[in-house]
């Protein structure tokens, strides 16, 4: 059963547990890495029957691949810092989330 996805691309989110903030800019409806990747990365095992998203790291040049359940919203609506921004998104809108452009998938 697939599940919905809680956040949409353009979204600023925050990781629950490492605390940076990100704006999603493509969403998988389930775990789509590699089992090496997920068994080295994903040592608290969230689920891979749900949905995945891949982040841009304000303030920093990655993006992160996350599972929902380590997501919130960010009350925080000022700007991300990411150098791949504006190929990936458009335009703010006036909530602060992030028109996008397309999706990667």
């Amino acid at each position: 059963m697939l599940h919905s996805a809680k956040y949409i691309p353009g979204e600023i989110v925050r990781h629950r547990r490492f605390e940076y903030r990100g704006v999603i800019v493509d969403v998988d409806p389930v775990f789509q890495g590699t089992e090496e990747w997920y068994a080295e990365m994903a040592r608290s095992h969230p689920p891979k029957d749900r949905p995945w998203y891949h982040v841009l790291v304000d303030a920093e040049e990655a993006m992160t691949y996350v599972a929902e359940r380590h997501l919130e919203r960010d009350p925080d609506d000022s700007p991300i810092d990411h150098p791949m921004i504006d190929d990936l998104l458009g335009e703010r809108r006036d909530d602060g989330s992030y028109a996008p452009l397309h999706t990667m998938n």
